[in-house]
């Protein structure tokens, strides 16, 4: 099936991939409490300042060479006419990339536009079904300042990861420039075999434990109310 499809893997979601899928489709109808319409507040951005000269080129070489690294960053989340929901891998994808010059601009305009710029990747939502759900916005200030913003959909990262990813992105990046003494990119853990340590988990067992651990509540309960509202 994954040949006949262009595909090089299909996998099953992780339970917090499952609930993630759902609150995007929920919020595609406006329906994310406290979001506004439209709003998938599980839309992360990764801002870096660059000082210095940079090559374009290579950084989004670097991207690509991330991709080819960890497939799961190339998934498409598939559910119409499934009983579960998968994530097909195919076997390539492009970073979506583009660029913008500023270099001509004043230093108010400058700012204004890096602020349209991350308030419409903030609003810029992905297509599940369509990957990657990762993109990339590379703003130039001046010749030796830069703005790069990272976007992606938390389906594919969580909190812990989008730092690796960054640090990784920019180990490539030292790569393909050929800079001296560029580190080792390492070695790749493969996403799938997660996935099977969590299917060969005892899932009632687990279902027990937290039945046990919310027994006390008896309505819906904020984990962090300071956080309400807040942006995102």
């Amino acid at each position: 099936m994954s040949a006949d499809h262009g595909l090089e893997d299909i996998l099953p979601l992780a339970p917090l991939q499952e609930g993630l899928l759902f609150h995007a489709d929920l919020s595609d109808t406006g329906g994310a409490p406290g979001a506004p319409d439209g709003l998938d507040v599980y839309t992360m951005r990764l801002v870096f300042r660059l000082d210095g000269e940079l090559d374009a080129t290579s950084l989004r070489r670097a991207a690509d060479t991330v991709l080819d690294r960890h497939p799961h960053l190339r998934a498409a989340f598939l559910q119409e006419g499934l009983d579960r929901p998968v994530q097909a891998i195919p076997r390539t994808a492009d970073v979506p990339w583009r660029e913008i010059d500023l270099r001509d601009a004043t230093p108010d305009r400058r700012k204004a536009e890096e602020q349209r710029v991350l308030d419409e990747e903030r609003g810029h939502r992905f297509d599940p079904t369509r990957p990657p759900l990762l993109r990339l916005t590379l703003i130039r200030h001046g010749d030796r300042d830069h703005t790069l913003i990272l976007t992606a959909h938390h389906i594919l990262l969580d909190g812990w990861s989008v730092p690796l990813l960054g640090k990784e992105l920019f180990t490539a990046y030292a790569q393909h420039t050929k800079a001296p003494a560029a580190p080792a990119l390492p070695p790749v853990r493969p996403y799938r075999d997660f996935l099977a340590w969590l299917a060969a988990q005892d899932r009632p067992a687990a279902e027990a434990a937290w039945h046990e651990a919310l027994a006390p509540l008896s309505e819906p309960t904020l984990l962090a109310p300071a956080a309400a509202g807040a942006a995102v």
